[in-house]
């Protein structure tokens, strides 16, 4: 199973409509949601955007940042839907995955265990504690 961490906290995963991985696939079959590799490029998928409903992004390890930039390229290609993290994301990286554009995480049982819903609540307010409204606030 999974959990699903919003700004409000932990969460069952509401998704029902599944996903799929192959892209041509998804292009010939109105599809409502995408997984996408880490090393999936963006632009492959432009003319799909404004179709699909959902978008999540594996992160294969904590230390593999791609999906944050692949979800900042979503949203500036014009992306609207709903865009989740999925995999090794640590409660320190939640507010750089709302800031990169992502709704939502979700992680194992077995991480949200080893990092409870507080430490992810503590990150929840994502937007007053970014280091340019700090240097803003001093000048």
């Amino acid at each position: 199973m999974s959990v699903i961490v919003t700004d409000s906290g932990f969460a069952a995963d509401d998704w029902t409509k599944g996903f799929v991985a192959e892209f041509e696939t998804a292009a010939a079959n109105d599809v409502a949601a995408l997984d996408l590799a880490s090393d999936t490029s963006p632009e492959s998928l432009s003319n799909l955007l404004s179709s699909v409903e959902m978008i999540r992004v594996d992160f294969p390890s904590a230390a593999d940042g791609r999906g944050f930039t692949i979800a900042r390229q979503l949203r500036l290609m014009g992306y609207k839907g709903r865009l989740r993290a999925k995999g090794h994301v640590l409660a320190d990286q939640y507010a750089m995955a709302r800031r990169s554009g992502f709704d939502e995480v979700e992680i194992s049982d077995d991480l949200a265990a080893r990092q409870p819903e507080d430490q992810w609540l503590f990150r929840a307010d994502w937007q007053a504690h970014d280091y340019q409204s700090r240097l803003r606030a001093k000048s």
